[in-house]
């Protein structure tokens, strides 16, 4: 029986405020770690020269978890993989705070990575296939909530700094309310429908997914790699940039990530609604254009405050990119979305990796007001790829929005 929406029914609605927490408890998870890295790096004395290899070392196993992650839901449902992955991305982070030696690190950091690619690549399954069920745009709310996570994070390890408080105990109450937690509520996850598929369907879908043509979805690749380029711009750039080339004190130089973090909160929040009226084209052309803009701002501007404009018409522009590939993934193949999505989140990393060294070497060897336009760049590109957000036939009915939810089975099976 459905609620009376539209042919919505409960059980999706349960589902999408269960997907929703556990995008909040991975935006906070990820943003107690990478806001405590001077910490980790006191904790168990990781030299300068070691550090890029732990750090390295998390994106790349996040990438072996998402393919991986391609693997398993052939034999388990995402949300499966969903309920235990996100358990061990918390315990990995408390393995974090408790050690004392390089091994213990390196093997928590180990775990926290290769459990995030799967948590990362579920996740965003899960997210596509419901919006398909809701038939209409609902992916940037999911990725709002990780935003909101990620800001209550960071403020948590600003606490914990401010307080002088260990990684262990900063950690400790956030993953024993945190992990419970998303044990409940991964009993609402909805996949791709509620029947154990048979093995004509299981084929059916393996045949697709085998059939999906990297041609075809490395637009949206090379999109989320330049759209992590930019976000890791962001958060590893922008106080040192505000500080030693726009001039503005220490405590000044930690407000640009936060700003940048808040706006990309709003523009989610709102944006599934310029999707439903405008349509996933527009908004990702009108994204890319406001986020290069804002690199633009960033790279001219006089002072700190001028700066701090720039950084916030990046989060707004930013935020609409990386929910909107994952949800064109889901409409180029929709038959095989799963598969499609986790070869894209591998993009994910790749950009994450890429642009923080990017940047760093571009400033070292010419200047970092000039090394901020060559994420602008990378981001104007993506106007020549916007068609591919419009690709097929899921277009949500008039004023692109269906009027009622529909099939989201590999053969026509509704949820």
């Amino acid at each position: 029986m459905t609620d009376g929406n539209a042919g919505i029914t409960g059980a999706m609605r349960w589902g999408r405020r269960a997907l929703g927490f556990s995008f909040f408890a991975q935006g906070a998870a990820f943003a107690l770690l990478v806001t405590r890295i001077p910490a980790i790096q006191d904790q168990y004395g990781i030299s300068d020269g070691l550090l890029p290899v732990f750090l390295a070392a998390v994106p790349i196993l996040a990438g072996v978890g998402s393919v991986c992650t391609e693997q398993l839901v052939k034999r388990v449902r995402p949300s499966r993989v969903l309920r235990w992955s996100q358990p061990v991305v918390l315990l990995a982070l408390l393995g974090v705070g408790a050690g004392d030696s390089l091994v213990e690190v390196g093997v928590s950091l180990a775990a926290f990575g290769l459990a995030v690619g799967a948590l990362d690549a579920s996740m965003n399954m899960l997210g596509v296939s419901l919006q398909r069920a809701y038939g209409r745009s609902i992916m940037l709310g999911f990725h709002a909530a990780y935003s909101l996570g990620g800001i209550v994070g960071a403020s948590l390890a600003w606490a914990g700094a401010h307080w002088d408080l260990s990684l262990f105990v900063s950690y400790l109450p956030v993953a024993a309310v945190l992990l419970p937690a998303c044990l409940v509520g991964s009993r609402w996850y909805v996949d791709k429908g509620d029947r154990v598929a048979d093995a004509a369907e299981k084929a059916a879908e393996e045949a697709q997914a085998s059939k999906i043509v990297f041609k075809m979805l490395l637009p949206l690749c090379l999109v989320m790699s330049f759209a992590y380029i930019g976000d890791s711009t962001v958060s590893n750039w922008s106080a040192k940039y505000l500080q030693d080339v726009l001039g503005s004190s220490e405590q000044l130089s930690t407000v640009p990530y936060n700003v940048y973090m808040v706006m990309t909160l709003v523009g989610r929040a709102v944006g599934d609604v310029g999707v439903r009226r405008f349509g996933a084209v527009a908004v990702v052309r009108v994204g890319a254009v406001v986020a290069a803009a804002g690199f633009g701002v960033v790279a001219v501007a006089p002072g700190p405050w001028v700066g701090m404009l720039g950084f916030t018409l990046l989060g707004l522009g930013l935020c609409v990119i990386v929910p909107q590939t994952f949800a064109a993934a889901g409409r180029l193949f929709p038959g095989a979305s799963d598969a499609a999505v986790a070869r894209l989140n591998i993009f994910n990393y790749v950009g994450f990796l890429v642009g923080s060294p990017l940047v760093g070497a571009l400033g070292d060897a010419w200047s970092y007001r000039g090394a901020m336009l060559v994420p602008m760049a990378l981001v104007l590109v993506t106007l020549v790829y916007a068609p591919s957000f419009g690709t097929g036939g899921d277009r949500y009915g008039g004023g692109h929005e269906r009027p009622r939810a529909v099939d989201v089975g590999p053969s026509g099976s509704g949820v």
